[in-house]
């Protein structure tokens, strides 16, 4: 038989037998349109996780203060000072006990912080790091709050997280500028009012980062010059958003707006990432030594970047795991299918048989019926994974369809029809055609 007229065959087959073929394809087309989606979010996920983290040096380790971790509950403590001399008052437990320290101003030489008194990291805390540990390439330190903010196209006060930033922010972050140009140690040492806005404060205040620069907006009803505009980063350095964000100069920003209530995250720089571990642990005994009684948070983005891709992978391993489940089901499903055509179709193999169609052509007409039937199925779920992303996409997933992920679901609902095709179609061609011209 020419395979021309195997094709017309299988076609007439698929034709006339529409709703089966249909019902037959549902396991394959929820596997392709699985497979399609599982690709996407995994792309998708490791394209956000990348841009996450595009703007954080693989060696950059933020430090900040946690709190204190030797608080007695339930008691307090006070100090008062008679004479020169020092009697500290222990109120805890329903009485008091006193103890009197030595005389001085020095309080008998005892440390100055106690362990319920809250800790602020400063400059100095910064130098001190990068005089103290060895292998830190550069610091910087940061903060951020909310403040109400006025000026541009705004019709009433809004509230934005501004951050005050040394001038050596922008390049640690990897922070690009749209126009303009970045804070300068200048604008921080005269507590200038100048301020550096994201992208998309820029677009929501002004229309346009061109329309945003040297412009005046008013922060907690301060005027500040915009002296740039960042280019769209999308992505977080140090808890700070670049596009949401107000930069403006760090001593600015404790003078006008929080005043000493404020809890900076100092970020250093190791020069080599491989001593990350090393740096850390230089770090904890640098700030035990200065805050013995405090707890800080010590985290490098090289931690957090292996995190996220260790999620991501085993997310999307997950979701491959789910599409094998599905296909397995599907073809099983047409190997069902196939068999009870079989025995529906076997007066129709006799005669085929008895024409004079070889083994070779009965096995490639039902192979042909199984390829065909999963590749509609293919085609549909491809279809309904691209009507599903919008959908998906609501929920704030990335997606991200790639004619690799289509070329895959395709291939692998070709392959399962086939597979799972080929021993039905097998017992086919194995039929004696007397017996199956004489089975009713």
């Amino acid at each position: 038989m020419k395979l021309s007229e195997i094709f017309r065959l299988v076609y007439l087959n698929l034709i006339q037998n529409k709703f089966k073929v249909i019902l037959t394809s549902i396991g394959i087309v929820v596997g392709s349109a699985t497979i399609v989606l599982v690709i996407a979010i995994g792309t998708g996920s490791r394209a956000e996780v990348a841009e996450q983290f595009q703007n954080l040096n693989a060696g950059a380790i933020d430090v900040s203060y946690e709190g204190s971790s030797s608080s007695s509950s339930g008691s307090a403590t006070t100090e008062i000072s008679i004479g020169g001399t020092t009697f500290s008052l222990d109120l805890g437990g329903g009485g008091f006990s006193m103890d009197f320290g030595g005389g001085g101003g020095m309080g008998g030489g005892s440390d100055s912080r106690t362990n319920s008194e809250a800790v602020t990291l400063s400059t100095d805390d910064m130098e001190d790091l990068e005089v103290f540990v060895p292998g830190i390439s550069d610091a910087t330190i940061s903060y951020s709050t909310t403040a109400s903010v006025e000026g541009g196209d705004l019709s009433s006060s809004s509230y934005y997280t501004v951050a005050g930033v040394m001038d050596n922010y922008a390049e640690i972050s990897n922070l690009s500028m749209a126009i303009g140009s970045f804070l300068t140690e200048e604008n921080n040492e005269n507590k200038e009012k100048v301020c550096v806005l994201g992208y998309t404060t820029a677009k929501e205040i002004f229309g346009s980062a061109a329309d945003a620069y040297d412009e005046t907006v008013y922060i907690d009803d301060r005027p500040y010059v915009v002296s740039g505009v960042l280019s769209e980063m999308g992505t977080v350095a140090s808890g700070i958003s670049p596009d949401t964000a107000i930069f403006i100069p760090y001593e600015t920003g404790i003078k006008y707006i929080t005043g000493s209530s404020v809890s900076p995250t100092i970020t250093v720089i190791a020069a080599d990432v491989n001593n990350v571990d090393t740096i850390v642990a230089n770090i904890e005994t640098v700030l035990e030594d200065s805050y013995p009684n405090s707890t800080f948070t010590i985290s490098d983005a090289g931690s957090k970047m292996e995190a996220a891709s260790t999620s991501n992978t085993t997310l999307t391993l997950l979701l491959y795991s789910m599409s094998a489940i599905v296909f397995l089901v599907g073809g099983i499903g047409i190997m069902n299918v196939l068999f009870v055509s079989v025995n529906d179709r076997t007066n129709e193999i006799g005669i085929l048989k008895a024409l004079g169609c070889s083994r070779r052509d009965i096995l490639l007409e039902f192979l042909l019926e199984a390829s065909c039937i999963s590749l509609i199925g293919a085609i549909l779920g491809v279809l309904l994974a691209l009507a599903l992303t919008p959908v998906i996409q609501m929920f704030s997933v990335r997606v991200d369809i790639s004619v690799t992920a289509i070329a895959l679901a395709l291939l692998f609902g070709v392959a399962t029809g086939s597979i799972f095709g080929f021993y039905p179609a097998y017992k086919v061609s194995r039929l004696v055609p007397v017996v199956a011209l004489n089975q009713e």
